[in-house]
Parts: C-alpha cells; structure tokens; sequence
C-alpha cells in the first residue's frame, strides 16, 4: 500500500456505527443537546433539532456498544480469556483485525501472560523479538504509529519484523487499574498505513479503563488460587508408598477455591496398610490448613492403633470439636492387611468404598454415622471383609458424586455402572480404573473452568 496520501482512517469490520454529523460524538466530551456550546454557530431551530437529535442517536449507539462488550468481558473466568476477549473487543472498536495483549504486573508478582488475536504461536514469537522502546513504567498509556514502513524514530528491528508479518501500523493502550497499578498493555495492528479516528480512540480508552478493572480481579483470584494449590500441594503425600500385594493409584481434581477433601496411603508395622479419604467443611485457604492438621493427625492415630479403624476415627473426632470446634468433617479409614486381604473399614458420614472384581462391583455397607464435629461423642461400628485375589477397593470423596449433577441415589448408581463396565485389562490396572472412572461419570467436566469441590478417587487393587 502506497504512503504517498495521507494515512486513511482505520474502520475495519467496526460494529460501532458512524455518527450522522461531523463532529466526533465522544463520550463525556460533549455537551448534552440543547445546553450553550453544543453546536457553534447560530442555531436554526429545524436544523438544530436534527443535530441533536443525530448526536442522541449517535451517543446511544455507543454506550449500546460499549455494554455490549462489557457484558460479554463480564462473562470470563480467566486471565487468558479476559485478554482474548479485551483484544477481540479493542479491535472491532478501533478497526485492526490482529493484535497481542501482554499481562506483566507493575509489581513484578506475575502471573505473565501473552495472547494474540489473529496471530499464531510463531507470530508472537517472532514479536517477543521486538525490544520494548521504553522501560513498562515510562510506556505512554497511548502510543499510535500510522506507517511503521516510514515513520520516523522506528527501530529497525520492529520494522524488519513489522515488514516480515505485513503490518502497516499500530495502535496501543496502556492497562492500568486503581490500586493494583500497570497491568499490561493491548496493541492492535493493521495491514497497511492507518490510524483510528479521535471517536474510536475515545471509546477503545473507556473499554480499556473497564477492562483492567476486570483483569485486577482476575489476577487477584489468579494469585489466590495459585497460593491454595501450593499450600494443598505441601500438605497431601507427593507420591504413594510401595506395598507389597497391593497396587495404589490417586486422583485429586482440586476445587478453584481450595477444598478441604483429602487422600492418603501409609505403611504400617507387620506389612499393612492404612488407607484414608475425608474432607473438612468450608473452603479457602483455612479449609485446606484444617485438612493438613486432621490428615496429619489422623496417621499418628493410624500407626497407634490402625487395626481399630474406630478408635481411629474416635481420636480424630475428639481432636476435631477441641482444637476446630466450628467445623465437621466426613472421613473414612481402611486397616488393610494386603497378606490375607482382610481390610477393616470404619467411615464417619462418608461415602461407602466400592469393591470392583471379576465376580463382583458391590458397595462395601458400612454403618450411618454422623460426621465428626456433629455429635457430643462419634462412635459406629467398623465393617471386616476380605477382598479376593485382583480385586480393586475403590475410596471417594462426595466430590465425586456432586459434579455427575444428579441425585444422590442416581450418582450411586452411575458410579457403580461404571465401575461394572470397566473391561477385564482396566480392571486389572488401578490407575486404568480410576480414569476410566472419572471419564464415565464426567465426561464435559472440562467445560467447567473453576469446579467449586474436590475430587479424590483412591484405588487400591489387592494381588
């Protein structure tokens, strides 16, 4: 495209319409119809009435638009998400059909983040070349190059690379919010010599300013997120033991929030086994530190007196009403002597372990009992069953029930169905049973971005 003219006005694929008059409608900018100074010049009453009510309409069709795309920002979940859908916003306002949209927090925390809009991988990697003309807290909030071909003072690296992706001018607008300070910056590109008229400068400036407001939350809960995981993470077994006669596989689905629910597997003296799940009420970082102290707590009381999975649960519960008197929590532990394959069980609330063999997929029928922290004094008794040579005893958290979005009694079954329609070789295998498991019961769980609750499967298949 030749520079001989002058630039021409960005206006690709806008849905925000033209205004009918002259002058550039910009929000907050004009005077409301009727009031000294909206029009120069000497009003003619019929003439008037037309301008005004051209620059109503016009005014209209902007805030239309602006809600339109704030709405649709409202709508995200993440950080990268909200980035897309600000770079897809931005360009339909000011006319650029490509552009990237860089997270780096003033305060050096992070997370950094880039996403492209048009651009693939190689695109942005190729852009990360660039050097950055300035230092991120002396980048203007505004920064328009018309020609990046013939402008002056461009470098020479952003124009070879400018030539080399076919872009013929940009435009970028500074992410900055309140408190939490620079963000990051947004900057669109257009095919050939262009630049956005003063109306869709103004209205790119007012959906940026909102914007990362929206980024400033999404960070926060970014951070907070990340803070839970790294703590949960310390506070559940990074890997599981090695028994002799039993094979153990885990999953963990953790909430966005933080959940309370844990796993855990320990050796015990004379070759056996002790296997627990459970989970504390609440969420949040204070949920996930009370389900450190009860898990840690619990395998003290495990290696003391394991084989009486009821006096375990009885410590535990005495533990919990004088050290966490405001919480409950549902816990289920298993005495198993892997030699024999007798397994003890005793559950406080919980769910009910499933058995998974050959010959039968049955729930093993442990006694009601209210959760610990809900009664002056928790006691029930425990169930004794022998697992036979390859089978598998299944321990889950409710988690895994609530995300199927059915009925308590339909997601007992669902579970069992799909435990029963495992084949011979997934049975065979604890970690094929788990996930196939946790596909059969949720198969779109992946469309859900921020689960609200754990999930723990703990699988322990017995030689």
């Amino acid at each position: 495209m030749s520079a001989a003219h002058l630039p021409k006005v960005a206006g690709i694929d806008s849905p925000v319409p033209a205004p009918a008059h002259t002058s550039s409608p910009l929000l907050g900018r004009l005077s409301p119809p009727g009031e000294p100074g909206a029009h120069p010049g000497t009003p003619v009453p019929g003439v008037r009435l037309t301008a005004d009510q051209d620059q109503l309409t016009s005014w209209i069709s902007d805030l239309t638009a602006l809600h339109e795309l704030t709405e649709r920002l409202a709508g995200t979940a993440t950080l990268k998400d909200a980035l897309r859908e600000v770079l897809c916003a931005g360009g339909a306002l000011v006319g650029a059909r490509r552009g990237v949209a860089a997270l780096a927090p003033g305060d050096g925390l992070g997370p950094a983040t880039v996403v492209g809009l048009g651009l693939g991988p190689a695109e942005l990697g190729v852009l990360e070349t660039v050097p950055l003309p300035a230092a991120p807290e002396e980048a203007p909030a505004e920064e328009i190059h018309t020609d990046l071909c013939r402008e002056p003072g461009i470098g020479p690296r952003h124009r070879e690379v400018s030539l080399r992706l076919g872009f013929g001018a940009s435009y970028a607008l500074r992410l900055s919010a309140g408190a939490a300070g620079r963000l990051g910056s947004a900057l669109w590109f257009y095919d050939g010599p262009a630049e956005p008229a003063e109306r869709q400068r103004h209205l790119a400036g007012l959906y940026c300013r909102h914007a990362a407001e929206h980024l400033a939350l999404l960070l926060e809960l970014d951070r907070g997120r990340t803070t839970v995981a790294a703590l949960r993470d310390e506070l559940l077994p990074a890997r599981l033991p090695r028994v002799p006669g039993v094979r153990l596989a885990v999953r963990h689905l953790p909430a966005a929030g933080g959940g309370g629910d844990w796993y855990d597997a320990l050796p015990l003296p004379e070759g056996a086994l002790g296997l627990s799940v459970g989970g504390v009420s609440g969420g949040g970082t204070s949920a996930v530190a009370a389900m450190g102290r009860l898990r840690t707590s619990l395998r003290a009381y495990a290696v003391m007196e394991g084989e009486d999975p009821v006096a375990v649960l009885s410590d535990l519960e005495l533990l919990l009403r004088l050290t966490e008197p405001a919480r409950s929590a549902t816990a289920l532990f298993a005495y198993a002597e892997p030699a024999s394959r007798k397994i003890a069980v005793a559950g406080a609330g919980h769910c009910p372990p499933l058995v998974v063999g050959e010959r039968r997929v049955e729930y093993v029928e442990t006694s009601l009992s209210a959760p610990l922290g809900m009664l002056s004094c928790w006691e029930a008794p425990s169930v004794e069953l022998r697992a036979l040579p390859g089978e598998t005893l299944l321990l889950y958290t409710d988690g895994l029930l609530h995300r199927t979005g059915d009925p308590v009694d339909r997601a007992f079954a669902r579970l069992h169905a799909a435990a029963a329609s495992a084949p011979a070789p997934v049975r065979d295998d604890p970690a094929q049973l788990v996930e196939h498991v946790l596909h059969a019961l949720r198969p779109d769980d992946r469309r859900e971005p921020h689960p609200t609750e754990d999930v723990v499967l703990l699988a322990a298949r017995f030689d």
